[in-house]
This record gives structure tokens, C-alpha cells and sequence, in this order.
């Protein structure tokens, strides 16, 4: 049976709404949550973007049996690989074992804030890579030296470990990024349902791991008001990752997303309060191997009526696929 998650997207919350909602959505029923972590919104109309990891930190505490993951942090640079082993570690014990660490290679949007351009996406995921063995180095405990490519550790160690790793995730958009989950993830995340990357993962040492997916979707009572919304906040979905991960912040991603329509949303996103709809949007994950598919409910201010009636209605109708 697939499992469906809960998904705190910090772009379009703060801080306390976010924990208020996740120990809804663990009382609801939600298999599991992930969090964004952004710096920026994608659009100024979603209007927030606080600290995940303080987030999280609450998270752990305020709930019980739901787990949480990251989806995803980029530990290349607005992060040192050796400060988000630290973090990860921390949420480990704070959450007693109910944490995942998703990690990508990043988009401009969040990571130029700290300087230094924005490298090709080889040189991402060759970042991504090295910052890999790092996290993983720690893991395993003793001090860490390291000098490399693209990162410096110098006598590091993690004081604070759990007993057993963190589980990593790594999110795939192509050939070369499966073929580095593959090799190195305990799961793989990606946000499109195109079981060719699944299946790329598995040739390259994924098969029989976790993949972890996830989709927008807009409830409402009143369709034309949940399509409103959902051209309004999520218009930036449109664009496909290539364009997502180069563009610097939301007035660019409203200059890019300019000639979307209201119709184009509803055409991608489901819209409205008809539980077949969303479910046949949660198919085609189920169907291409996806074995926990994370949900995004656009609006922060919408959350409670969509975890209210995803309870009642949405959840048990997913737990049939």
C-alpha cells in the first residue's frame, strides 16, 4: 500500500502554523510529513520562508509517531555538508529515529544568497557528491578530515549520534543524478511520477529502496476559489525543474510564470473538494513505483479544512491504490 505524507511547505506558512499542522496531520492519519527548505518563497504571494530546521526542531517535539524528512536540503552551499550532518544527527535524537534527510543539488533561488554565483548542474551534483561522503563520514562517528574538490573538513566530529544513521535520500531529475542516488541514497525523491527515473535508480543499486514522490493539490469547497489560489501560489510548478533551479527569486519566477492561466493550474494541479480527481492525480505515482507520495496543499491558510476532509474522505480513498 502506497503511504501519503504530509508536506509543511515553509514558503507558505510561519513557523508555529507549520507545527500546529503537522499535529493535525499526525492526528489525521498521515502516513508521514517532509518540509521545504527554502530561503525564498517562489512567489511573493506565498509570502513566508522561515528557518526548517528550528521547524523541525518543534516538529520533534509537538508530535509523536509521524515522521519527518526534508525535502530537500541542499548541503552544498548555503550549508557545509559537516554543519547538516550536525543537524541531521540532532533531529535523529530529537525525533527518536523518526527523521530522513533529503538532499538535492540545489536552486538559485535559495542558495545565491550567500554569494559566489550559481555553478552548472555537473557541478552540482559533483558538490552533492562529495558533500555525501562527508555526511556520511561523520555518521559513522570519529574525527573527519577532509580536503577536497569543492569542501574543507578540518578535525570534525559529531559528539551527538544516534544509534543508527540517518537514512539519506537524494532527489533525481535525470540520468546523472540516479545514477548518484543509486549509488549512494537510501531512497530516492523525485516530483514528477516518470518511473524511467525510477527504473535508472534501480540499475544503479536502488532497486528495493524507498521512493518518495510528491504533488500539489488545492481543496476547496468552492473549485473556482481553490483554482484561484492555486494560480496565484503555485503558478512557479509549471516550469519544470531545469528552469526552477536556475531562476534567482519570486519576481523572477512571476516574470516567468506571467502567461500561465488559471486553466493551465487546474490542467496540472487538482483542484476543488471531488476525491476521485485527486486520487487519479495521486495515480499515476502509485502506478510508476512510487511507494510514499508526499502531498502539498497550496494555501497556508487553508490547511486545517483540507486535513479535516483528507481524514474523512481523501486518505481512505488513497489507502486503495
Amino acid at each position: 500500500m502506497v503511504q501519503i505524507g504530509y508536506t509543511m511547505m515553509t514558503e507558505q506558512a510561519g513557523p508555529r502554523a507549520l507545527v500546529d499542522d503537522v499535529v493535525a496531520a499526525e492526528r489525521a492519519g498521515f502516513d508521514f510529513s517532509v518540509t521545504s527548505d527554502h530561503y525564498f518563497p517562489w512567489l511573493e504571494s506565498q509570502g513566508h520562508s522561515p528557518y526548517a530546521w528550528s521547524v523541525l526542531g518543534a516538529a520533534a517535539q509537538a508530535t509523536s509517531r509521524i515522521p519527518l524528512m526534508t525535502y530537500v536540503t541542499c548541503p552544498t552551499t548555503r550549508y557545509h555538508p559537516a554543519v547538516v550532518a550536525q543537524k541531521a544527527a540532532t533531529m535523529q535524537l530529537l525525533s527518536e529515529g523518526r527523521f530522513r534527510l533529503g538532499l538535492g543539488s540545489g536552486e538559485n533561488l535559495n542558495e545565491h544568497v550567500v554569494g559566489g554565483g550559481w555553478p552548472s548542474a555537473r557541478v552540482r551534483l559533483d558538490m552533492l557528491e562529495e558533500a555525501v561522503g562527508i555526511i556520511r563520514a561523520l555518521f559513522a562517528g570519529g574525527n573527519v578530515n577532509h580536503e577536497g574538490t569543492h569542501f574543507d573538513v578540518a578535525d570534525a566530529r559529531l559528539w551527538d549520534l544516534p544509534d543508527e544513521p540517518v537514512p539519506l535520500g537524494i532527489a533525481v531529475s535525470g540520468e546523472l543524478s540516479c545514477a548518484l542516488a543509486g549509488k549512494h541514497a537510501d531512497l530516492v525523491i523525485a516530483t514528477e511520477p516518470e518511473a524511467e527515473l525510477l527504473e535508472s535508480f534501480d540499475r544503479h543499486g536502488g532497486a528495493g529502496k524507498p521512493r518518495v514522490g510528491q504533488l500539489p493539490v488545492c481543496f476547496d469547497r468552492d473549485k473556482d476559489a481553490a483554482v484561484a489560489r492555486a494560480h496565484e501560489q503555485f503558478r512557479w510548478a509549471v516550469g519544470g525543474w531545469p528552469v526552477n533551479a536556475a531562476l534567482p527569486g519570486p519576481s523572477a519566477f512571476s516574470a516567468a510564470t506571467q502567461y500561465v492561466t488559471p486553466q493551465d493550474i487546474a490542467e496540472k494541479i487538482p483542484c476543488g473538494d471531488d476525491v476521485e480527481a485527486f486520487v487519479e492525480a495521486v495515480r499515476p505515482y502509485a502506478e510508476a513505483g512510487f511507494t510514499e507520495i508526499a502531498l502539498v496543499q497550496v494555501g497556508g491558510d487553508h490547511q486545517r479544512p483540507y486535513i479535516d476532509w483528507a481524514e474523512k474522505e481523501l486518505l481512505p480513498a488513497l489507502r486503495e491504490l
